[in-house]
């Protein structure tokens, strides 16, 4: 629910599709309305409407005799939106939408950003009564609801001309919904598959063998999880078919479980597989009837396919095998969703997710299938040079190739044909083609939940093969609204969740991931996820790309990444776009002038780019003018000099990210303003300090660069002020000469009760380091500390508070560049210690530690990853200590990756 108070009271208003509460509106008191619907139609993810219209009539009620249309117009919303809801309900998995519906639910959108508009002015308008009091008499003007009740009227009108062109749509009574085309629906299959000619398994193949030939388990499980046409059923056909894999079961059997999974379909089309009549039997005496067959028995099962599974069922199914010492069984199952497998129990150990092709192996595979004619043999060179282009573009993923192989096959006599299909290769989705490659991603995106769509589609926007950084994008989600809180967790949390979930659904590749909780840093999508998810941004109208894939500018534009090619192109009436993402590396001013006025703006990223010919005022004129911006990221921007006192201006702003912008000498006092902030970075900014007042941000969950300060310098915020920042998640803090912990300070960190991850980097500190590290040591740690980094702590020992008794909760430690000696546990006595509950221990740079494996393990006793680095005087370690190390614990045993 999102939440606002204005005049005393609490408002709780809800916003559906892809308006979604902000996090901070979510601080504010939840709803408590049980059994609210939800849509979750493609591109649009929605809740109720009607507490967001009773609402937001309550903000203006204490005027209402300036507000008599404004409420007229909100009770027409309430009762007609709340049908177009249903409507997209009912369409949420029509896959063969017609033109009418199409254009309808577009324009629903369009009205639901509308609507997200009016409701964000009402908060600015209030965020200026209630902090810049000398706006109150001109705020408080009629004027303004004036305004807003003939924009409510314009939603209103636009409702009912959507109910008419909908109309007959929704009266036909012979109309009916599907979820599939009936061509394509098919349920459950059994088979017995034969494998097709491989090319390049040859050691995905001898892993998955070695794990079933080896093994002492009674029942073996093992998963192969890829994205669709990554060769996943290819390789497990080619197990099913191995004589040496079959000599050691007694039982084979082959299942293809589909999407319309039914746990009595896989037990009867097993059964048959065995020659056994099971028709009438219900789901106990197929259970009974499989254990009777297996007795005693061994047996290998495939099940291909897998889209979920009902782990009571899976339970009891693994349970009635035959336990027998020498004997094992063995369930393969394949998968696109790793979730599913995880769910499923498989350890970790024994997934396995098959790489995509190189190129040597790539254009092999393709040569058997566009060359058949002639064995293989590309017979001209001027084909070979369009074929291998070709080959590179399907980037190793076994269906395209294959697919594209095929289609170019027939017209080996035609240059021009080949030719032709390169140019428009990116367009695989026309006549007949979607059947292979794009039919299997179009079926892994149909498949995900409506929430991850949303974030998926925004990865349109960046150019193929483009690296994205992981903050840059979840902050993008946070600050549209297209993620959320959930529980204890903030929005920023739940988008690495998210993203996480993508990566291992195989809709986007990890490329440089933490190993010790998957935590991701930069990210990036196959060419081909691109293809089909700029064709489903372009059918939504979130944006749209020429024939070539490249992003172009249209009205309708809610997204746009700027790349080189639009500048210089006056972006026009662009009114609609929601996020900016700047993708080049220079701004210039005629750039500003072509950027106009973006009124519904929420995310500008400008991230990395130099301001030439631009100075902080002439960015900041324009930027001020953005009244809705939730998120602005000048991460490294080089120029930037100060942000003056325009940043005021943005009272809706609720990321700010500055890290790395290495010109960046101040930031003026009015930041302190911007109540609605949740995020405020400043790493690696040469600041010297953090202007006073930010203990006022009652919103903020994550402070970096925070330079701890003297008391006595009283234009700087001082640590004292951060024990009001009661939702603080993430603290990331500096220390210096200038450092000063005052008795009343040292306690502060107790009180973030919220707080997860704490930094202390000691880099600044040139001259007092002993003693402004000694008073750090008498430091109350936060209770529910979970992370803990510390950088460039020269002192001998870790501060008094790193210890277990005190850091119950905490999970990782990271110690990097210091002069620390020993990881002295804690004693209670003589004879006793008390262990860390760490599971993960990083240590790099520390020339003088002196540690023995077999005592860390006594003092770290669930510890299960560690990462060491150029530590020379650790001892008995089970890798290199003097380069960089990884090490993981599986199934007890210590392993180097």
């Amino acid at each position: 629910m999102r939440s606002i108070t204005l005049a005393g009271e609490s408002c709780a208003c809800t916003l559906s599709k892809t308006w979604r509460p902000s996090p901070v509106d979510l601080q504010t008191k939840p709803s408590t309305k049980p059994g609210r619907r939800q849509i979750k139609q493609e591109a649009i993810m929605s809740q109720p409407v009607d507490a967001m219209l009773q609402n937001l009539f309550q903000l203006v009620k204490n005027e209402a005799q300036y507000a008599l249309d404004f409420k007229v117009e909100f009770d027409k919303m309430e009762s007609r939106l709340d049908l177009m809801i249903a409507f997209m309900i009912d369409t949420e998995n029509l896959k063969n939408k017609n033109e009418v519906a199409k254009a309808a639910i577009i324009k629903l959108r369009g009205m639901i950003y509308d609507a997200d508009n009016v409701l964000t002015d009402c908060i600015v308008r209030d965020e200026y009564k209630k902090y810049r009091s000398c706006f109150h008499s001109y705020l408080s003007d009629p004027l303004f609801l004036y305004k807003t009740g003939k924009k409510l009227k314009d939603i209103n009108t636009r409702i009912e001309q959507i109910e008419k062109s909908l109309g007959s749509f929704q009266r036909d009574p012979h109309h009916t919904i599907h979820t599939e085309d009936s061509s394509h629906a098919r349920g459950f299959m059994s088979q017995d598959s034969y494998p097709s000619e491989t090319v390049g398994l040859e050691a995905d193949l001898k892993k998955i063998k070695g794990w079933i030939l080896d093994t002492q388990e009674t029942l073996l499980q093992i998963a192969i999880v890829g994205m669709g046409g990554l060769g996943k059923t290819t390789i497990a056909q080619k197990i099913f078919h191995d004589n040496e894999v079959l000599s050691r079961f007694d039982k084979i059997i082959w299942v293809t479980v589909s999407r319309a999974f039914r746990e009595e379909h896989v037990l009867k089309r097993m059964l048959e597989r065995l020659g056994k009549k099971v028709s009438g039997f219900d789901s106990s005496q197929l259970l009974g009837e499989f254990q009777q067959v297996l007795a005693d028995k061994t047996c290998l099962i495939v099940m291909d396919d897998v889209w979920e599974m009902n782990m009571e069922w899976w339970t009891t199914l693994c349970s009635i095998f035959p336990r027998r010492d020498g004997k094992s069984s063995c369930i393969i199952i394949t998968t696109r969703n790793e979730n599913v497998a995880n769910d499923m129990g498989i350890e970790n150990s024994r997934i396995h997710k098959p790489d995509f092709l190189n190129y040597i192996d790539s254009w092999s595979l393709f040569s058997k299938f566009a060359f058949s004619s002639n064995k293989g043999i590309c017979p001209n060179p001027k084909f070979e040079k369009i074929g291998k282009d070709i080959t590179k573009k399907c980037g190793g993923l076994p269906l395209a190739i294959k697919t594209i192989g095929a289609l170019l096959a027939p017209k080996i006599e035609s240059l021009a044909s080949w030719t032709q299909t390169w140019e428009s290769f990116h367009d695989l989705t026309t006549e007949g083609r979607n059947k292979s490659v794009m039919a299997s991603l179009q079926l892994s995106y149909d498949e995900l939940p409506s929430h991850l769509k949303q974030c998926l589609l925004s990865f349109s926007i960046y150019p193929e093969d483009f690296e994205v950084r992981t903050e840059q994008l979840i902050h993008w989600w946070v600050g549209e609204g297209l993620i959320q809180g959930k529980g204890s967790k903030s929005a920023i949390e739940m988008g690495y969740e998210y993203l996480l979930q993508l990566v291992k659904r195989c809709l986007v590749e990890a490329m440089q991931q933490r190993r010790y909780d998957g935590r991701i840093y930069n990210c990036k999508i196959h060419d081909m996820v691109r293809e089909l998810i700029s064709m489903n941004a372009q059918e939504e109208a979130f944006c749209s790309f020429d024939e070539k894939g490249q992003q172009r500018l249209t009205e309708e534009c809610r997204w746009l990444g700027f790349s080189n090619a639009m500048q210089g192109k006056p972006l026009g009436n662009k009114s609609k776009i929601r996020a900016l993402i700047l993708l080049v590396s220079n701004i210039v001013k005629h750039d500003l002038k072509n950027f106009g006025s973006l009124t519904s703006l929420r995310v500008l990223d400008i991230s990395n780019s130099n301001l030439k010919e631009i100075n902080a005022e002439e960015l900041f004129k324009w930027i001020s003018s953005l009244k809705r911006l939730a998120n602005l990221n000048l991460a490294g921007v080089r120029g930037l000099e100060s942000v003056p006192s325009s940043i005021r201006k943005l009272l809706n702003l609720q990321l700010l990210v500055l890290t790395k912008c290495v010109d960046l000498k101040s930031i003026h006092p009015s930041i302190t303003t911007l109540r609605r902030l949740i995020l405020l970075d400043s790493r690696s900014c040469p600041l010297e300090n953090l202007p006073r007042g930010l203990g006022g941000l009652s919103n903020l969950q994550e402070l970096s660069g925070f330079m701890v300060m003297s008391q006595s310098k009283g234009n700087c915020c001082q640590l004292i002020e951060l024990g009001e920042l009661k939702q603080m998640r993430v603290l990331r803090i500096n220390l210096s000469d200038d450092t000063e912990v005052s008795e009343n300070e040292l306690n502060v960190l107790a009180h973030l009760e919220n707080l997860k991850v704490l930094g202390i980097d000691a880099g600044n500190c040139k001259r007092n380091t002993s003693e402004i590290l000694k008073k750090m040591d008498r430091l109350v740690p936060p209770p529910a500390l979970q992370e803990l980094y510390l950088r460039n702590y020269r002192h001998s020992t870790l501060p008094l508070w790193v210890c277990p008794s005190r850091l119950t909760r905490l999970q990782y430690l990271s110690i990097e560049n210091g002069d620390l000696i020993n990881l002295a546990p804690e004693v209670e006595d003589d004879n006793h210690h008390i262990a860390w509950n760490i599971e993960g221990l990083c240590l790099k740079f520390l020339a003088r530690l002196d540690v023995n494996w077999t005592d860390l393990q006594n003092d770290m006793p669930v510890l299960r990853y560690m990462e060491v680095s150029h530590c020379y005087k650790l001892k008995g370690f089970p890798c290199s200590v003097k380069s960089q190390s990884v090490l993981e614990k599986k199934s007890g045993f210590w392993r180097k990756n």
